[in-house]
């Protein structure tokens, strides 16, 4: 029999090693730390500690409800990071996002000061966005170690952590997610993301380093929630551009798009389909604008001719004219709220007009979006807007695409994040069904402590957290005290009792957002705080007796005639 000749075995060449040589301990744990991103959409940012070296990953903001009036702004309180900056030995961004790194400017002092003696590593986009909001805030961006990398780099962080980054396709260029390689195991985080085919810039997702580190073993998977409950695939971007291309070839009259200002793959559509059918392309809003501007510095967005200004473009033929406008969700100062309401100092919605909303509302949007829309079709504009017309995709991953991110990470543990609960449930169930499910699956909370060891996977403490509310004054000024007065306002009114405390007592009553008050009912509170007032005064009470005698009767009686509770403020000076 003839023997064929046996070929030695090719040896497997040797993955360099990553992850630091320190040796680990059967009580190491890496302990996961979420201070904003859980429970929630927005305000992301979350800590890894191995021994005494922490790593951040992002810090974002997020947007105030209808419910939090004077509120501009969301931030995740950093408390833990404050108390153990010592031990922080990097940043690393894996967006542009405003739910990334929208809190960088307020979050970075209050962990280091006005400069950072440790590296931040993003992107070039990331870190030009992310310049802009510093320089915004009055802050010196090249105080505080910004890094550049490419969606692909690895990073290695103090002693025990190996960062090998990946791109992800999503709503924003330079989008990463990252392999964590611990010396107890390998962590995936997938960052923001969905699997596009055909992305606008035709930068693909890197899925290879995904699937090596899944034949590597993955101890933990930390992956997007947001769109756990949708089945099948989230659409390309290459298609919303093809519909987008497709009505503003039929639009008959000027055109009004408004969208995410940081969308610049979306805003980059727009602008093709403009400058093909020849119309000039004109940008207003100043986040808008300025996102744009950066990205075009920096290569991201390319025009062949330029933006214009409003004042440019309103004297062309309709049919020559395309806006950009911010305003997508609704906000009452936003350059569309003002067009659709008359507000607008240049320019206004008319009939024959077509507006665009390539957008979805944030949850707690809705009706102000609706409000601009149902105003825009009172107008006679045309309207387009998801769902109704496919004008929008998300930038997040369907149950589909998560599935896939399953399969190739097969994970030991997962951690569902970057969602409400229902999304992060739903994601548990996806996991559960899959052929080779995960040990175990933790719904993630704000401010909890996970604690992951070569065998398990366990909530094991908590730090402080919250959210800090920011408004003109600053940050930290309002408390959830002051928000509950100002709902309490908002909802019952306001009524302001001046009492003068002398010879002549005098009383004067203003009410605001209270009931139609007639002569007769302001009449008799001001006879009641008058006789409260002349008690005091003869019998020579404290300011503060004085108070507390005109605010009593005065709040039970309004209440008895009214059914409502309003705000009662005597103010008592002495005369």
């Amino acid at each position: 029999m003839e023997t064929q000749e046996r070929k030695p075995r090719r040896r497997r060449k040797k993955r360099p090693q990553e992850t630091p040589v320190a040796a680990s301990g059967p009580q190491d744990a890496v302990e996961i730390i979420p201070l904003g991103g859980m429970g929630e959409i927005g305000k992301n940012i979350t800590a890894f500690r191995f021994r005494e070296e922490i790593f951040v990953l992002d810090g974002g903001l997020a947007f105030p409800d209808e419910g939090m009036p004077g509120v501009d702004l969301l931030i995740p309180r950093v408390d833990y990071l404050v108390e153990n900056r010592h031990r922080i030995k990097a940043w690393v961004l894996t967006h542009g996002h405003e739910d990334h790194i929208g809190g960088l400017p307020f979050i970075l002092p209050m962990v280091f000061g006005k400069e950072s003696p440790v590296p931040i590593y993003g992107a070039k986009l990331t870190l030009g966005l992310l310049k802009g909001k510093l320089e915004e805030f009055g802050l010196r961006p090249g105080a505080f170690n910004l890094k550049e990398v490419s969606p692909d780099d690895r990073i290695q962080v103090g002693r025990y952590f190996n960062l090998d980054l990946f791109r992800m396709t999503h709503s924003i260029p330079d989008n990463s997610g990252v392999v964590i390689r611990t010396p107890i195991g390998t962590i995936v985080h997938t960052g923001d993301f969905k699997l596009d085919a055909t992305p606008i810039d035709g930068k693909v997702s890197h899925l290879a380093k995904v699937a090596q580190a899944g034949a590597e073993g993955v101890l933990l998977l930390i992956a997007d929630a947001t769109n756990a409950e949708r089945p099948g695939y989230t659409p390309s971007e290459m298609e919303i551009a093809k519909e987008l291309d497709r009505v503003i070839g039929r639009a008959p009259g000027r055109v009004f798009v408004t969208t995410f200002a940081s969308h610049i793959h979306r805003i980059q559509s727009v602008i093709w389909a403009a400058e093909k059918y020849g119309r000039k392309v004109a940008m207003e809003g100043r986040s808008m604008l300025k996102f744009s501007r950066i990205a075009m510095e920096l290569g991201y967005l390319k025009v062949k001719d330029r933006l214009y200004t409003l004042e440019e473009v309103k004297d062309l033929p309709d049919h020559q004219v395309l806006i950009l406008a911010t305003g997508s969700q609704g906000q009452p100062m936003s350059v569309l709220h003002r067009l659709a309401f008359e507000g607008h100092a240049k320019m206004a919605i008319k009939p024959g007009d077509t507006v665009i909303l390539s957008s979805s509302p944030i949850p707690g949007n809705e009706e102000a979006v609706n409000r601009v829309i149902n105003r825009l079709y009172a107008l006679g504009a045309y309207v387009l807007y998801p769902p109704t017309y496919k004008v929008h995709a998300s930038g997040h991953a369907s149950q589909e695409e998560l599935k896939l991110i399953l399969n190739l990470t097969t994970p030991r543990f997962f951690l569902p994040w970057h969602g409400e609960v229902r999304h992060q449930v739903n994601f548990k169930w996806l996991a559960e069904g899959m052929s080779r499910p995960p040990e175990k699956t933790l719904i993630g909370e704000n401010g909890a402590v996970y604690r992951l060891t070569r065998d398990t996977f366990e909530k094991a403490g908590e730090v402080p957290h919250g959210v800090l509310y920011v408004d003109g004054l600053g940050v930290g000024d309002i408390t959830e005290e002051i928000l509950a007065d100002r709902r309490h306002m908002a909802e019952e009114g306001l009524v302001v009792i001046t009492a003068l405390a002398g010879e002549d007592p005098v009383v004067e009553v203003v009410s605001r957002g209270f009931v139609k008050a007639g002569e007769r009912l302001l009449g008799e509170v001001r006879r009641m705080a008058l006789e409260a007032l002349q008690n005091g005064v003869r019998e020579k009470k404290p300011l503060e007796r004085i108070r507390d005698d005109i605010y009593y009767p005065v709040k039970k009686f309004l209440k008895k005639a009214t059914g409502r509770d309003p705000v009662i403020l005597p103010v008592v000076i002495e005369g």
